[in-house]
């Protein structure tokens, strides 16, 4: 997303453009497959930052300006509604701070005026302040706060949505969330994530922008402190003048060489299962009417590199058919995601892994089912990705969705004409991948 946004914002200005994607098809972590006659997403549960159309300064607003496209571009429908639920307890919430207003009212009505107080604070945080990138947000949390399960309850869907950093994340990162999905709110193209992406590169193909599939980068050609070319898989090197990479801080790094690349900041470490049910029914007939359930089965989110195969403790429930749309999806389709560990993946062989791949999505099933009706006896078709799959297809190393631990914010590398986009800058998400493209390319390309 990110690299797709750069481009076009880079040959409006008449720059020549190329982006190099290892994959046969776009899209990165958010892409899509075609499985025995069906269309599946990857990555996209719901898009956040879903404000509605006319509102203009809101950052889907803002980035739809940048490229010169239109809202109906993207044409996302609103969410019905989703939940958090933890034991015995349930906060729902839509595209309306209100109703979550009115849920912690419900549930924790000694905190609401705590709650309005955290709110404000957000509201009004600048995301270009840097001074608070590193600071704690659970910090933060707890001293507006002083509920211990409410805290835990409005991190988890959070985290989920973008957390690369073990059991917190950072202030400016937990605004951002925030923001995205309770203020602003979640939303989905009907046709999926293949209509934003088809509009994006339909966009940059038009502007002159070339796209060039199965194109791997093997190396950057240096000299005296800067790229002159980009070496591609098969031989040909390509000049630049400027490059931006959305591989990833620690991808680039070993593509640049050389002994002051050698030890890069730590790699991410968290990763996910997702198992997807292709059901012969729509999930609302089997009484699932939410269009995501964020779910932990203690009071106490755990947000960790699990030691086991997968984390049942907690997960998402999703079902794509549970947005506003004109007309209902064809399929019925749950999709429950999991944190899962990527070294115990990756070490199995490959009969092994298949046979590890049927356990594990009857177990993720099981665990989804104590917060949600039983939809099992309608699965007609399924499948499920590791966080191997990521790996195998996106490069990212450990299957870190949300990339590295310390983002890059300023996008810069120890090169004079390298700069990042997407996750390791620092911004997650559909929306978020599109925003870092596009400031990036402005910041250092179109200065």
């Amino acid at each position: 997303m990110s690299g797709l946004a750069a481009g076009i914002r880079l040959a409006h200005f008449d720059k020549r453009v190329c982006i190099l994607e290892r994959h046969s098809t776009i899209g990165g972590l958010n892409s899509f497959y075609r499985l025995r006659g069906r269309n599946y997403d990857v990555g996209l549960h719901a898009v956040t930052n879903a404000t509605p159309k006319g509102m203009k300064k809101s950052p889907l607003a803002r980035l739809l300006r940048q490229l010169r496209m239109q809202w109906d571009d993207f044409a996302l429908r609103p969410q019905l509604g989703s939940e958090i639920a933890f034991p015995g307890i349930q906060l729902y919430f839509d595209n309306n701070i209100e109703t979550l207003r009115s849920e912690v009212r419900r549930a924790f009505p000694k905190q609401m005026d705590r709650f309005d107080r955290l709110v404000r604070e957000i509201a009004h945080y600048d995301d270009l302040d840097g001074a608070h990138a590193h600071v704690s947000a659970r910090r933060i949390v707890h001293s507006i706060l002083t509920d211990p399960l409410l805290v835990q309850m409005l991190f988890c869907p959070l985290m989920y949505y973008g957390s690369a950093r073990e059991d917190d994340m950072d202030w400016r990162q937990f605004s951002i969330l925030f923001r995205s999905i309770f203020l602003e709110g979640l939303a989905r193209p009907q046709a999926g994530i293949r209509l934003i992406l088809k509009h994006l590169v339909r966009r940059f193909r038009a502007l002159g922008g070339k796209l060039m599939l199965r194109s791997n980068v093997q190396r950057f050609v240096i000299d005296q402190g800067r790229i002159t070319g980009v070496k591609v898989e098969g031989g040909k090197t390509m000049e630049a003048r400027n490059v931006l990479s959305s591989a990833g801080l620690p991808e680039t790094m070993r593509l640049c060489g050389g002994t002051e690349c050698a030890n890069p900041k730590a790699t991410g470490q968290l990763s996910f299962c997702e198992a997807i049910a292709i059901l012969d029914v729509p999930p609302k007939e089997t009484c699932f009417r939410h269009t995501i359930t964020f779910f932990n089965d203690s009071d106490h989110f755990q947000w960790r590199k699990p030691k086991t195969p997968c984390d049942l403790t907690s997960g998402v429930v999703c079902s794509p058919n549970n947005f506003d749309y004109e007309e209902p999806l064809v399929d019925g389709t749950m999709r429950i995601t999991s944190l899962a560990s990527y070294n115990y993946w990756n070490a199995l062989d490959d009969s092994t892994y298949r046979l590890e791949k049927l356990r594990w999505y009857d177990r993720i099933l099981a665990s989804a089912i104590r917060f949600v009706p039983d939809f099992r006896g309608h699965i007609i078709d399924t499948d499920m990705f590791t966080p191997t799959t990521i790996t195998r297809f996106t490069g990212h190393e450990n299957g870190a969705v949300y990339g590295i631990p310390e983002k890059r914010f300023d996008g810069t590398t120890h090169l004079k004409n390298l700069f990042l986009c997407g996750t390791d800058q620092g911004l997650v998400g559909i929306i978020g991948g599109l925003i870092s493209g596009i400031t990036m390319a402005n910041r250092w390309c179109l200065k």
